[in-house]
């Protein structure tokens, strides 16, 4: 399965996320009939996957780490809550250390 942006059909929730959290990035995808929705911040990545009429499947989850995150579900980063039809991921971003410009 693929992972479909369909963020231009929730405008209403990107404006809530980017007005009402410290999210500065937000997309949302569909993925079946689950939906997906990414966000980051400064200093960290949240998603969370939602189902209304199931839970989320474990390939799912993977298939969503490893399309977004470009990781996989051992990183150490990576936190993981699981309800009915719904999984949230959590995983804090690494500080990239800026290069040091020579002098001349």
């Amino acid at each position: 399965m693929k992972l479909v942006d369909v963020t231009s059909s929730y405008v209403n929730l990107v404006e809530k996320q980017l007005g009402n959290t410290d999210a500065n990035y937000v997309r949302v995808y569909s993925f079946g009939k689950t939906l997906v929705v990414h966000s980051e911040a400064e200093k960290h990545i949240e998603i969370v996957i939602v189902n209304k009429s199931r839970d989320i499947k474990d390939y799912e989850i993977d298939h969503v780490v490893s399309s977004l995150l470009h990781t996989t579900l051992s990183n150490p980063r990576l936190s993981i809550i699981r309800a009915n039809g719904l999984v949230e991921l959590s995983m804090e971003k690494v500080p990239v250390k800026k290069k040091e410009q020579k002098k001349a």
